[in-house]
């Protein structure tokens, strides 16, 4: 892995983004921003599994009203989605909104930026520039023969960057989000060699859970490892509990993101006498929504080629035989199972880990 992109810090709430901190993850609420009882509930069952950043859309006035109350019933920083209307922005700040997502390009004349600039400044509220490729203006547009490209994508951020120091404000983080993942890799590579500003990652509209996890994976995976991106999304047309699940793992499998449980199982083959596809998805849907301070590898694996190896060497796992299987705890066999309870037994035993780990 390279070394981490040496971005400024800075914080968001009770967070900090940049430097050397942690890689934050982020979702966004599809909720009505105005019910706040639906919002709350959506945003404090995204904490429980893992996500520290959530952004709401406030398209009018009742969304801006809300978000006091919604501030009053979380723990984790709210950010204020903006378009078009900047005092939209200015009601959100003046209701402890921890930031503003902007695209400055279409809140309008400088004159409302210059407004909205000095309303952030004064609460020490950050602005994110979210540059689209759905949404880059015209003259951009012309300079590539009306085509998106990677080269506009970052042009774009550069000149939202240029219009917000004008007004000298630096508290800014930046996306450049594109569908096209390859589009998108260029450009924050190419903004990244000349701005220091912290970079939120990700693919937009990526798609469903299964094509929308893939591209992200793919895009998010590239750009973390060539040492870029601050805070991440991972967007899906899926419950918003999904992009988390999906992010951590993403994170997780570059090493960025320690905590948790990862699942390594056998793709299974004529060799397998137990159900490893069933047990699997049983054993990680439960896991998915529970957390641990250090990293917990679990190993489930479908007979005795591989199985008994990658078992011994997670903190739990089980090595398939015929209609059972061998349970194994920190290298040691602990008993057979069989194959009827090998998901309750497993998740026992892993909960007997976590309360281990709980008062040690």
């Amino acid at each position: 892995m390279f070394d981490r992109h040496n971005t400024k810090q800075i914080k968001v709430g009770n967070i900090s983004i940049g430097h050397s901190d942690d890689v934050i993850i982020q979702s966004m609420c599809n909720t009505k921003t105005y019910d706040t009882t639906n919002t709350i509930k959506q945003i404090n069952e995204l904490e429980k599994v893992g996500c520290q950043l959530v952004r709401v859309s406030v398209p009018d006035v009742k969304s801006a009203e809300s978000i006091e109350t919604i501030k009053n019933n979380i723990n984790i920083p709210l950010v204020a989605d903006i378009h078009y209307d900047y005092k939209l922005a200015l009601m959100c700040i003046d209701r402890g909104i921890d930031k503003i997502r902007i695209n400055p390009g279409n809140i309008g004349d400088d004159s409302k930026i210059k407004i909205l600039v000095d309303a952030c400044k004064s609460k020490n509220i950050p602005i994110r520039i979210g540059v689209n490729s759905g949404s880059l203006n015209k003259k951009i547009l012309e300079k590539f023969d009306g085509k998106v490209t990677a080269k506009g994508l970052f042009l774009s951020a550069k000149e939202n960057i240029e219009l917000l120091e004008k007004y000298n404000f630096y508290d800014t983080i930046v996306s450049i989000k594109s569908s096209n993942v390859l589009m998108m890799v260029e450009a924050y590579k190419m903004f990244a060699d000349v701005y220091n500003y912290p970079l939120h990652l990700g693919v937009t509209e990526a798609g469903t859970l299964l094509s929308g996890s893939i591209k992200s994976s793919v895009g998010l995976g590239i750009l973390l490892n060539y040492g870029l991106g601050d805070t991440i999304r991972v967007s899906l047309s899926a419950n918003p509990i999904e992009e988390i699940v999906v992010a951590k793992k993403i994170l997780r499998s570059l090493n960025l993101y320690n905590k948790g449980f990862e699942v390594i199982s056998c793709p299974t083959c004529a060799r397998t006498k137990i159900d490893i596809i069933k047990i699997t998805k049983e054993v990680e849907k439960s896991l998915d929504y529970l957390d641990s301070d250090r990293l917990i590898k679990v190993a489930i694996m479908g007979c005795a080629v591989n199985g008994p190896g990658e078992a011994i060497e997670a903190d739990i796992g089980i090595a398939g035989g015929d209609g059972e299987a061998l349970l194994f705890k920190k290298g040691k066999i602990i008993k057979k199972i069989d194959e009827n309870n090998i998901v309750d037994i497993l998740l026992d035993n892993i909960n007997e880990i976590l309360k281990e780990d709980l008062y040690e």
